[in-house]
């Protein structure tokens, strides 16, 4: 008679508990590959947060951090998850100003950075007029204090009175200045706060036998979002700091990865290795590999699931809150599609008066969320202007079909109005990218004198390809073997490099902007 192997034993909830209960597991794994107890993990963390509350803060204060991923932006999540406190992960490509407004508008009472962004940080610092007693640096940063002197000598016990945080994130600002996503506490420990349960909408459960693969900048909300649910749901955590489709592959490999948090643009690098490098790696222990924050074109999309198989999954989202979870095989049904709502959300594509559309028919999309609301920090009207009741857009345009798959087409900002016809940028997108020279593109609408707009391609070029006027019009005519007249480029530019955040967002309005300068774009 066949015995089934015991069912193992439910995990603590929560890292904090599991710490306490296992703190010989190893569950992070650093970007230098030096592996993290948990016990030492959530001894640092407690240290921190005796330290920032040694530092002046309190319950319902924020601190900000400019830093790469590692451990120290870790533990900053995990005493700010136990502490009460609002952290604040700031983008570390910003420049001094930039990163000076997200300091100033938070409230920050505290900045932890790195010294590899000594300059923006200390411009930041400066212009925010923080003072330096509170400005701490991981490294060497003149005018600022060692991040050691916010742990040593502290208690490695957790702290009293314990009460969740949160993470306060900053909308990218491509339309505006950046306006933080402020979400209220709720007064319980973390233990009652079920930190790691977001996953389950993917079919990600705890355990020890899964291991999250970090590979995109842990300040994106989604990314760090997903990470600290591995964590909490007892998965280890392996950390990249900077991506290469190489690494990425070798980590997989190496610690037998079974999810990760991934943008389209990886897919496109990682299906640009010669086969011979690709082949060289096993990534068979996949079984999540789930994107989001930007358009997937469909010949990307098919073949990285006829490389990984259908572990390649999409959601949709915004820092707001989501969204909707589509499977790669219902995406094999029903191409294009982001997927059907998740159970602790609603979608609805909506009129320009706030009225449902009819199935099938274009409009605004519109998210509920059915674990709590958000508000902009110091921002009532924002709040205000994008809601429709509990419902709130991001600008986004799609459909719903009958049975409640959606599908996306395009921000309202970057549609195209030409003749009266609109048009998406992403279809025009997805074309340019079949070409084998284009290694990024872009499109949007630029003026004209009887059209209103026509449409402009800026394509970054592959490596081996050199960019002129001969390339321009072998792109142009690969367009018009694939795209109908009225969606097609009118002309090319080239560029180095598209301006992309490291989530893969396209920031298209610093690439359109300089055709418009003089002229008024009616979006």
């Amino acid at each position: 008679m066949n015995q089934s192997a015991p069912t193992p034993p439910a995990l603590p909830v929560g890292f904090w508990a599991q710490a306490l209960a296992d703190p010989e597991r190893v569950v992070m794994h650093a970007p230098d590959g030096a592996a993290w107890t948990a016990g030492r993990l959530h001894a640092v963390a407690n240290q921190l947060v005796h330290g920032l509350r040694e530092a002046g803060l309190g319950v319902g204060d924020s601190f900000a951090v400019v830093l790469p991923n590692g451990v120290e932006l870790f533990t900053a999540y995990l005493a700010a998850s136990q502490a009460g406190l609002y952290l604040v992960p700031v983008n570390h490509h910003l420049v001094g100003p930039e990163i000076a407004w997200i300091v100033s508008d938070s409230g920050a009472k505290a900045l932890i950075a790195h010294e590899r962004f000594a300059d923006a940080a200390t411009a930041a610092a400066d212009e925010a007029g923080l003072p330096k007693e509170r400005r701490y640096a991981v490294g060497e940063l003149p005018g600022f204090r060692p991040y050691a002197d916010l742990l040593d000598g502290r208690e490695t016990a957790p702290p009293q009175d314990r009460t969740t945080g949160w993470v306060m994130n900053y909308t990218s600002g491509t339309t505006g200045r950046p306006r933080g996503i402020r979400r209220p506490l709720i007064g319980k420990p973390p233990e009652q706060t079920p930190l790691g349960g977001f996953l389950g909408i993917f079919g990600i459960r705890g355990g020890h036998e899964d291991v999250h693969l970090v590979c995109s900048p842990l300040y994106h909300t989604a990314v760090l979002q997903f990470a600290a649910a591995s964590l909490h749901l007892g998965h280890q955590v392996v950390l990249m700091d900077r991506w290469t489709p190489e690494e990425m592959l070798r980590l997989i490999d190496a610690h037998a990865v079974t999810h990760t948090h991934m943008v389209p643009t990886q897919f496109h690098r990682l299906l640009a290795l010669p086969e011979e490098t690709r082949a060289r790696y096993d990534v068979s222990s996949m079984r999540h590999a789930i994107h989001g924050a930007a358009p997937c074109p469909d010949h990307v999309k098919r073949a990285m699931i006829d490389w990984w198989g259908e572990c390649v999954e999409e959601y949709y989202a915004a820092s707001e809150g989501g969204g909707t979870f589509s499977t790669a095989r219902e995406w094999l049904e029903r191409p294009g599609t982001v997927g059907r709502a998740w159970p602790i959300s609603e979608i609805a594509v909506l009129d320009e008066d706030g009225e449902a559309v009819p199935t099938g028919e274009l409009g605004t999309v519109y998210i509920k969320m059915n674990t709590g609301g958000f508000a902009y920090h110091k921002d009532e009207a924002k709040t205000r202007a994008n809601r429709v009741g509990d419902f709130f857009t991001v600008g986004d345009l799609g459909l719903l079909d009958a049975d409640g798959y959606l599908f996306l087409r395009d921000r309202k900002i970057d549609m195209i109005i030409s003749g009266g016809v609109n048009i998406y940028p992403a279809e025009i997108e997805s074309a340019l990218l079949r070409h084998p020279a284009v290694a990024d593109a872009a499109a949007f609408g630029i003026p004209h004198d009887d059209w209103g707009e026509e449409v402009k391609a800026v394509v970054e070029p592959a490596p081996g390809h050199l960019a002129g006027p001969e390339l321009a019009a072998d792109i142009l005519a690969h367009c018009e073997r694939v795209l109908a007249g009225f969606k097609r480029p009118r002309s090319v530019d080239f560029v180095a490099e598209l301006p992309r955040d490291p989530n893969g967002k396209l920031y298209k309005r610093r690439l359109r902007d300089p055709y418009w300068e003089g002229r008024t774009r009616q979006v």
